[in-house]
């Protein structure tokens, strides 16, 4: 696993797009995501790492503030992350099994949107900003503050609308994250029992230990 914290916050270049400056298009995107309580959104994940296969993945993503995350695959069927704010769940379906670990604890780069669970800051832990026309969204690059990340750069895609489409995490290790999304909903009515996890029957339950790795 690895680790639950903001994994965006950007720039500060003085590039102009679609008459507004860098740091205007990203405040306007804190303020969408700011004034959000709840998140829905279907996602493509893929991962790749030196000497692995690449995996992909799918699913839809339900966030509450404060603090609950839920990442529900249907591909592979059956496979599931889940945040409360206080435990992480990770559930494998092929073995029947349950990683448990505490959020603080946590080091899981699965969730490059929990920072949507606190409040988005994108001058509060990047620096050295690159930023580019994609048709008619903005890609920006930019690297952390502290040398204690577990990531060393992170690519992000913002629409005309402000909002977030694509994510791209490039791991310490050069292990690579990305994540498409689409259908995105603000404040839907999410039911509480959604970030309450509950084992499946005959799952084994287990104390999991950060490793700096990805499940």
């Amino acid at each position: 696993m690895k680790r639950l914290r903001v994994l965006l916050c950007l720039v500060s270049v003085p590039l102009l797009l679609e008459g507004q400056d860098l740091s205007s298009v990203l405040k306007a995107v804190e303020t969408r995501y700011n004034r959000a309580k709840t998140l829905q959104v279907l996602f493509e994940q893929t991962f790749t790492a030196q000497g692995r296969p690449q995996r992909r993945e799918s699913g839809e993503l339900f966030l509450r503030k404060p603090g609950r995350m839920r990442w529900e695959y249907s591909a592979p069927p059956g496979k599931l992350f889940v945040s409360d704010g206080k435990q992480i769940y990770l559930y494998s379906p092929a073995n029947n099994r349950v990683e448990r670990m505490r959020v603080k604890e946590s080091d899981d780069l699965r969730a490059p949107l929990g920072f949507l669970l606190g409040r988005l800051d994108f001058w509060r832990d990047f620096q050295r900003f690159v930023s580019q026309p994609e048709g008619e969204d903005l890609r920006i690059a930019a690297q952390p503050k502290s040398d204690r990340a577990p990531y060393q750069q992170v690519e992000f895609v913002v629409t005309p609308t402000r909002q977030i489409r694509y994510l791209k995490v490039l791991g310490q290790d050069h292990s690579v994250m990305e994540f498409r999304f689409s259908n995105e909903r603000i404040n839907p009515a999410l039911p509480e029992t959604l970030f309450r996890f509950v084992a499946p029957p005959g799952a084994e339950v287990v104390d999991a230990i950060s490793e700096g790795g990805t499940p």
